[in-house]
């Protein structure tokens, strides 16, 4: 079974349509969403994922419903580890938080953009340049590697990302004050550049990093485009309200980048194992396919990523509970026994 045109067609029209509703929503009423609503909309983001696998199912068959949900998780998965660089940024900016969800929101949408045009480049040479796997394995492999470092790897994205802020500071009229949520201001009768566009730079440089990271990655999952895209849309969709539900949970998610790094290298190695299985590199094998190389399964992709993030979730707020609770017991010592 293949999936439908029309059914491709309708499902980006109906995408497009919730984002410019949802683009919409935060323009015309910024606000700090409270923890109920932040729920209700990252449950419904994740409603909408199951229901669009469950269509995929009965219009396409269980294939490409398991290839969709899998990368779905896997994506989400590796968005959260945005979160993090969005908390940096924001701090480091001094975004009022009533603004945060307009940043947020443009910053989703120049992630769809970066991340349309990589998908796009990539089935290209997949198409024609199948080695590409080696090489996308061995790169989420030393992706992993360094996200498992003990040293947060975030720090070092927002310096990067300052480097191109001073770029533009040195070309550009920037306001000190944040006028709304607008870009351009007025300041004793000369118009500016306020520092919402140096924000919005700095999360599209910290989007087209995570891309360069997960876009090969879900290839690794399946290699239909109409998959990967939708995959991402459904994964970034849900981020802002999740930035907000998570608030000060991000903090205390100490081990979720070990999480990452596990899936980030499942994934390298399965890339590997996959172009090992298709071969056609002269100097290896002598171009022929490695037949004990195996594919791994879908179901088994899906098992990996959801145990890493919940085992690191849960050691996570295992580990905070701990110190919270000898915090506690330093401040108030218990009364001697006699």
């Amino acid at each position: 079974m293949n999936i439908p045109l029309w059914f491709e067609i309708t499902a980006f029209a109906v995408l497009i349509v919730i984002l410019v509703g949802d683009l919409m929503l935060v323009r015309l009423r910024p606000h700090i969403p409270s923890t109920k609503e932040s729920s209700l909309w990252v449950a419904f983001y994740v409603t909408l994922a199951l229901v669009f696998a469950a269509l995929l199912y009965f219009i396409a068959g269980g294939q490409f419903a398991g290839e969709f949900l899998t990368g779905w998780a896997l994506e989400y998965s590796l968005s959260i580890d945005n979160l993090f660089v969005f908390v940096l940024i924001m701090a480091q900016f001094s975004v009022p938080r009533r603004l945060q969800q307009q940043v947020l929101m443009i910053g989703i949408i120049i992630a769809l953009v970066l991340r349309g045009i990589f998908i796009l480049a990539g089935v290209a040479i997949i198409e024609n340049f199948s080695p590409v796997f080696y090489l996308f394995g061995l790169f989420l492999i030393w992706t992993a590697i360094r996200q498992a470092m003990p040293e947060g790897d975030h720090d070092d994205e927002v310096k990067r990302e300052n480097f191109v802020v001073r770029l533009i500071r040195r070309r550009v009229d920037i306001s000190d004050e944040y006028d709304d949520g607008k870009l351009r201001t007025v300041v004793d009768g000369k118009k500016m550049w306020t520092p919402m566009i140096i924000v919005f730079v700095a999360i599209g440089v910290t989007d087209l990093m995570f891309a360069i990271d997960s876009i090969p990655a879900i290839f690794s999952i399946t290699h239909d485009s109409f998959l990967v895209f939708t995959a991402n849309i459904f994964a970034l969709m849900g981020l802002r309200q999740l930035y907000f539900l998570l608030g000060d949970l991000l903090d205390r998610l100490r081990y979720l980048h070990y999480g990452i790094a596990v899936i980030l290298g499942f994934i390298g190695v399965k890339l590997i194992l996959h172009a090992m299985h298709v071969n056609e590199l002269p100097f290896i094998n002598g171009g022929e396919h490695i037949e004990w190389a195996p594919d791994i399964p879908i179901w088994l992709s899906l098992t990996v990523i959801l145990v890493a993030m919940g085992a690191a979730t849960i050691a996570s707020l295992i580990a905070s509970s701990r110190d919270k609770r000898r915090a506690v017991e330093s401040t108030h010592p218990a009364p001697p026994t006699h």
